[in-house]
């Protein structure tokens, strides 16, 4: 007997006797293959040129027509990280006021388009007068500043919050645009406010955080004014800041510092890396400055809390200016998108089940709440809106107490379909009925 299913490329779909006439054997064919569980083709994909013949069983061979289960799976899962290998990375830019985060991203996008990589670019700073470069979706398109400060009478930050909080409400149709042109870019560039707060701490910056991190791979790039981290009180301001920053977005995280054209970055990579020479830093900042003892201590005592910290952090140091420190960046980039792959995401799916899973289980309990209230209520309404009145039996005789109660027993047995008490005397021939004083009725039927 032939064994084709030991071929990679043959199922084993069904056996038949040959003894049947050779229509009922293909209606039969057609049926089994149709609604068979061993294969997943139609009819009108099988041929009667692939049906082999031995002695007693008819064997129906599927070549090429669908492959074995675990070849699909195998397959489906090349297709899932093809998929997922052709999902741009997007970068969201933060930083203070002032450290040069639009102008880093004019940089960004002029190295990506000298490589053939356009980035897809969205500017999400209201408040800006003139970008450097030329903005995908801008929030400026649909929603106006200046109008939202004079119709809700609003000051420069509650207006740029109010304007981020409207156009959030459309960032499904934002986040649609950007799965469209998955394909044909790598990068996708979020230029945020230039107050870092706004962003950083509201709820509407939390959405779109979230948004893109379910969707694409998503990194946290930190821009940071290197000349204005030179003294050690700024530079730990800005490591505790980042620091918030990365437990609240909990993504892939970069420190970039930029303008190293004007200062070198090296210090404050040494600080990062080696403890004793931030505290020779401090030592000779107080010695020449008059900052109070305590400042000095309590930045001695942070800088031992953010050395573990400092550990899991990459840091990469570029020059808008001149485009110094770009290539760096961009594998940091490839980094922070394996990392996010490996450890994020899962983290990611595990936290969106848990939620599902929650949710059904809400949803299971209402239900099963509604059908006990529902059994609880039926055919039982009048006696629930009439609760029963118990009286105190402290308060009343004992006589009174044995009536309640021979009333009480009366009813139940009556609402049960007990028979009436017996009402005392003896029953007479004829149908009479004599009571104990000599009375007699006729007798109840």
């Amino acid at each position: 007997m032939p064994d084709f299913t030991k071929s990679g490329s043959i199922i084993l779909v069904q056996r038949l006797d040959l003894a049947r006439p050779k229509h009922l054997r293909q209606r039969l064919v057609k049926r089994t293959i149709g609604g068979g569980d061993r294969t997943c083709v139609g009819p009108d994909m099988i041929s009667l040129d692939q049906v082999k013949d031995d002695v007693r069983l008819l064997y129906i061979v599927i070549t090429s027509a669908a492959p074995l289960r675990n070849e699909t799976s195998m397959n489906e899962a090349t297709s899932s990280s093809a998929v997922a290998a052709q999902q741009p990375t997007c970068i969201i830019v933060i930083g203070m006021a002032g450290s040069g985060k639009t102008t880093f991203l004019q940089r960004l996008n002029s190295h990506l388009h000298s490589q053939s990589k356009p980035p897809y670019i969205l500017n999400l700073d209201p408040a800006v007068s003139h970008l450097p470069f030329k903005a995908n979706i801008d929030i400026r398109d649909t929603v106006d500043y200046s109008e939202v400060m004079k119709q809700y009478n609003l000051g420069p930050n509650g207006g740029i919050l109010t304007a981020l909080n409207l156009f959030t409400t459309k960032f499904d149709q934002v986040l649609g645009f950007v799965e469209k042109r998955a394909g044909s870019h790598k990068h996708v560039l979020l230029d945020t406010p230039g107050q870092i707060e706004i962003f950083t701490w509201s709820a509407s910056g939390a959405i779109i955080t979230d948004s893109l991190a379910s969707s694409l791979p998503t990194c946290v790039a930190y821009i940071i004014d290197t000349p204005r981290t030179t003294a050690p009180a700024t530079f730990m301001s800005n490591m505790l800041y980042a620091c918030s920053i990365l437990y609240k977005t909990r993504l892939p995280f970069i420190l970039v510092f930029n303008k190293t054209d004007v200062t070198p970055h090296h210090f404050a990579l040494e600080w990062m890396r080696d403890f004793e020479a931030f505290q020779d830093a401090l030592q000779q900042n107080r010695q020449s400055t008059d900052e109070p003892g305590f400042m000095n201590s309590l930045l001695n005592s942070m800088s031992l809390m953010l050395d573990e910290f400092y550990k899991h952090l990459r840091a990469v140091g570029v020059s808008a200016m001149t485009g110094a420190g770009f290539d760096d960046f961009l594998r940091a980039v490839d980094e922070a998108r394996k990392e996010y792959e490996n450890d994020y995401k899962p983290e990611l799916d595990r936290l969106r089940a848990e939620k599902a899973a929650q949710s059904a289980k809400n949803k299971d309990e209402q239900i099963q709440r509604l059908v006990q209230d529902m059994k609880l209520s039926g055919g039982q309404n009048e006696v629930l809106s009439r609760p029963s009145v118990r009286a105190d039996p402290a308060a009343v005789g004992p006589d009174e107490l044995d009536q309640d109660e021979d009333e009480g027993e009366l009813l139940e047995r009556d609402d049960e379909g007990a028979p009436p008490p017996r009402i005392p005397g003896r029953r007479l021939p004829g149908g009479i009925y004599e009571d104990d004083n000599g009375g007699r009725w006729p007798a109840p039927r």
